[in-house]
């Protein structure tokens, strides 16, 4: 994977306890090495469809702080230079420093759902999320003792599942990886012009859900709800199956 292991992703400041102290943008913003540099390397040898999605500097720059990574790191550059990013027409986001497309910044994101207030440790950190209510995080040590690595809630499964990879990596497959494979069981036929009106902000949710058992994802209805209910909701259905078992 071109590249990536010269990268160490800077997550001590997130998942390794509170940071009182908070480093200033001019110590988070790298010129010697940004990382943007390298995910533009990426961005230009990716297979999958991809769109940087325009920053708001102040937005940007606030992002940055609150989220306590350099630039020198993906994480930190992604923030940092872009509102997100949209992989395969929008079906995948990857959050960054928000757009009217994608309106929530990584730290707002994560706000109030992986922790209470920004210095907090997290126990999953939200990084990204597809269209049908998937959501990829960073294991903050709740899910094992693999921390840093990616975990994908499955909307099929409501399980986290470990990925076997950083952020570094996960960055690199959504560009390149087999999208339709990951996805195979929860696409259905017409998905890509379905989504064409859809931005960021929105997923589209399943009626039955994607947990209950069915033969074909053709033959559930769909609608299209704000991503922080799908959020909300498939967390609360965790709760009452874990309380009914």
């Amino acid at each position: 994977m071109k590249k990536i292991i010269l990268f160490i992703f800077l997550f001590h400041g997130i998942v390794h306890g509170q940071n009182n102290s908070l480093k200033s943008l001019d110590e988070l913003v790298n010129k010697e090495e940004p990382g943007w540099d390298l995910v533009k390397e990426w961005i230009a040898e990716a297979t999958n469809p991809i769109e940087i999605l325009e920053k708001d500097t102040l937005r940007a720059k606030n992002s940055l702080i609150q989220t306590q990574v350099t630039t020198r790191s993906p994480m930190g550059a992604i923030i940092y230079e872009t509102g997100g990013i949209f992989v395969d027409n929008g079906w995948l986001r990857i959050l960054g420093s928000g757009n009217p497309k994608l309106n929530r910044s990584l730290p707002d994101w994560n706000k109030g759902k992986t922790f209470e207030n920004f210095g907090d440790q997290p126990m999953i950190y939200l990084i990204a999320d597809d269209i049908v209510g998937g959501f990829f995080g960073i294991n903050g040590g709740v899910l094992g003792e693999d921390v840093g690595k990616i975990y994908y809630f499955a909307p099929d499964t409501l399980k986290w599942e470990p990925m076997n990879m950083g952020y570094s990596e996960f960055i690199w497959w959504t560009f390149v990886g087999n999208l339709s494979d990951f996805y195979s069981n929860v696409r259905w036929k017409g998905w890509e012009n379905d989504i064409k009106s859809l931005d960021g902000n929105k997923g589209i949710s399943f009626f039955p859900y994607l947990w209950t058992k069915h033969d074909d994802v053709n033959q559930l209805s769909r609608k299209a709800i704000p991503i922080e209910e799908m959020w909300q909701l498939n967390q609360n259905f965790v709760k009452q199956l874990n309380n009914n078992n």
